[in-house]
């Protein structure tokens, strides 16, 4: 018997979702939600400051999926863990194409703040926005949800959700 292993395919990036996610059931009824993420990169050039923002695109399963359709927003900050997946087919016209997703495995939401009073939203159910204040890696975590069936570690004051 020959032992195989896998290899490292692990990806973690924050940014702000493009668009609202959009949300599927497969045939069997497993739910799939879908959204797009820009992560800009600032680095200095010569004497001046650039930006480049790469676009990419985000799928998530099952429990994790629903939370992600609903506290996801066009806008919102956002932080993603999991894998890259590349799909590949034959189009109508006989030519090969590619896509490379992230497959994500725990997501976590900037704070949403109220423009009126700037206090932080609260929602009625466990899947409340993750808490994190722009440190990497983050303070504290809030309402992290994750497609794996285990507690995120967070400060007393906090809630760590599982799925």
């Amino acid at each position: 018997m020959e032992a195989y292993m896998n290899n490292l395919n692990s990806v973690l990036i924050e940014g702000n979702m493009v668009r609202d996610p959009l949300i599927r059931s497969t045939p069997k009824g497993t739910q799939v939600c879908h959204f797009s993420i820009a992560s800009n990169r600032f680095f200095r050039q010569d004497s001046s400051l650039e930006k480049e923002t790469g676009f990419f695109d985000v799928e998530v399963w099952g429990k994790l999926a629903n939370a992600c359709s609903s506290q996801g927003r066009k806008g919102r900050g956002v932080r993603v863990v999991g894998r890259l997946k590349q799909d590949r087919w034959t189009g109508s016209d006989g030519k090969s194409h590619n896509k490379v997703a992230i497959v994500a495995e725990h997501v976590e939401y900037r704070t949403d703040f109220k423009k009126s009073d700037e206090t932080i939203s609260e929602s009625d159910n466990l899947a409340d926005a993750a808490l994190f204040n722009g440190d990497f890696p983050p303070n504290v975590e809030q309402g992290a949800f994750s497609s794996r069936n285990e507690e995120y570690a967070g400060s007393e004051e906090l809630k760590a959700v599982s799925f």
